[in-house]
């Protein structure tokens, strides 16, 4: 079974999630493609889909939703699910974070069968206005590699039965 993780990002956090959840899916026994989603990789090539996106000020990034939007018909009959990545601290890891309304429409649009929200990462040299000022207090890596592999986990358990039935 061949698997998409296409994802949005801006400062390379979400490029690490997306790479873990494929890494997790190569173990389990699947076949994975990592890229990013302003590469508009064709989802019908595939036989389920992740699509990941950073968010900034409650926002799921642009090249995240567009991914969505251009290939909503083509990912509706798939398996697909969708992760966030942002929070500068802990909350993630300690409770489910429900998507926000630009993630809720995106999975609408794709029909996905979940969503999962993981802690960010902010480097203490960030560049630019927002993002220099939110590293003077939130600086650091807020990703659970274990979260991320649990549910990487998760979806591959639901994909081996789906190919099983």
């Amino acid at each position: 079974m061949r698997v998409l993780v296409t994802y949005g990002s801006k400062m390379g956090s979400t490029v690490d999630i997306a790479e873990t959840i494929a890494g997790r899916l190569n173990e389990l026994g699947f076949a994975t493609e990592v890229a990013p989603a302003r590469d508009y990789v064709d989802p019908c090539t595939f036989d389920a889909v992740i699509v990941g996106g950073a968010l900034y000020a409650g926002r799921w990034v642009k090249e995240a939703r567009r991914y969505v939007k251009r290939f909503g018909p083509d990912l509706r009959p798939k398996p697909v699910w969708l992760f966030s990545s942002g929070p500068l601290d802990d909350s993630a890891s300690e409770q489910e974070i429900p998507p926000t309304w630009h993630v809720k429409a995106a999975m609408k649009e794709a029909n996905a069968r979940g969503h999962a929200t993981f802690g960010g990462r902010l480097d203490s040299d960030a560049r630019g206005f927002m993002a220099s000022g939110m590293a003077r207090t939130n600086a650091g890596d807020w990703r659970d590699t274990g979260q991320i592999v649990a549910w990487a986990t998760g979806i591959g358990t639901t994909l081996a039965a789906h190919d099983a039935a």
